[in-house]
């Protein structure tokens, strides 16, 4: 765990300090709270992952903008991140690690009374006595360890499954939480952390990297017609057909309202855009029917945007440039797929 910044030597802190505003000035970096508490961080060295980006956007001649400067925040040091959030034990884990820490203390408890009624047995052993009932004494000081064993191997058994059902619940509600409800694609945010371990792997290693956006053509018109419930099976159509059209190393995902963002690690622009025109097609060939009447819905197509990863730029840069040429696609009479 990162050691906290406010228990820092003071003159280690003021070197530091110092190196990250000389650094900040050297890349033109504007002097603001959230900008050097990156920087004085990154100097640190203490956040393994913010270095490692830094380093790879550097040598790669990334401009640190305003945009990449508070991904930067918001990635590795924004109090909502994974990170923070680990520090919180749910309160459900916490009740179950207290009653194993009752049943633990119970233990413990019972073994002091164990080992007192073995001395009081020992005791009775050393006079001359009847060793019948020495040793009657002794059978039942070990019955009722025995039964104390078993009541907490129950408990802790018990209190395993317990922890098994919470890890499996919060797997869960991870995997809810980075899913679009209604298609069942990954969501906006984790679009977001996708592309950006994608795009430090691809300068890392020096692989390609593609996207395209897919747009469902006359959505607003189609919704307006047939009504929003139609709307959504079309686009779990479309969803579905985007999903199937991809590899398992890849993401397809829902950026918004009727745009479907896909990101291709490792592919070239002709890789994707062959991968996107596949996709097109099935999608204008799949027959939509309406579930309560069966009457048949015309022609549901897309058009299709596609750009290759520029070394060093934003994931909002990529973005845009998908976006163009998806508006091309609009433009040349739509059903189509063109690649910038």
């Amino acid at each position: 765990m990162m050691e906290k910044l406010d228990e820092l030597d003071p003159e280690h802190a003021a070197a530091v300090s110092a190196e990250a505003l000389d650094l900040m000035k050297e890349l033109g970096i504007p002097l603001v709270p959230t900008n050097f508490t990156v920087w004085f961080v990154y100097v640190l060295g203490r956040s393994a992952g913010l270095r490692q980006t830094i380093d790879v956007l550097r040598s790669n001649h990334r401009r640190f903008d305003k945009a990449t400067n508070q991904e930067l925040y918001a990635s590795f040091l924004a109090s909502n991140t994974l990170a923070h959030a680990g520090q919180t034990v749910p309160e459900e884990l916490s009740a179950i690690l207290l009653n194993v820490r009752q049943d633990l203390s119970g233990a413990v408890a019972d073994n002091r009374v164990h080992a007192e009624g073995l001395r009081a047995v020992e005791a009775s052993l050393r006079p001359a006595g009847d060793p019948n009932l020495a040793l009657a004494r002794l059978s039942e000081q070990l019955a009722a360890a025995t039964e104390r064993a078993s009541v907490l191997e129950a408990k802790l058994v018990n209190a395993c499954s317990e922890v098994e059902k919470l890890r499996s619940d919060l797997d869960q509600a991870e995997l809810r939480s980075k899913t679009d409800a209604l298609t069942g694609l990954a969501n906006r945010r984790a679009l977001e952390a996708f592309i950006r371990a994608a795009q430090i792997r691809a300068m890392e290693q020096g692989e390609p990297l593609s996207a395209f956006i897919v747009d469902i053509d006359n959505f607003k018109t189609f919704n307006d017609k047939y009504g929003h419930q139609l709307g959504d099976q079309v686009l779990k159509v479309v969803s579905s057909c985007v999903r199937e059209g991809v590899r398992d190393r890849d993401l397809a995902s829902r950026y918004g309202g009727e745009e479907l963002m896909c990101v291709l690690p490792g592919a070239t622009i002709d890789v994707c855009r062959q991968v996107a025109e596949r996709i097109r097609s099935r999608i204008a060939a799949a027959q939509i029917t309406k579930r309560a009447t069966g009457e048949r819905i015309g022609q549901v197509t897309v058009s299709v945007g596609v750009a290759e990863f520029l070394p060093g730029e934003s994931f909002e840069a990529l973005f845009e440039r998908c976006d163009r040429a998806m508006y091309r696609a609009k433009q040349d009479g739509r059903n189509r797929t063109v690649a910038l």
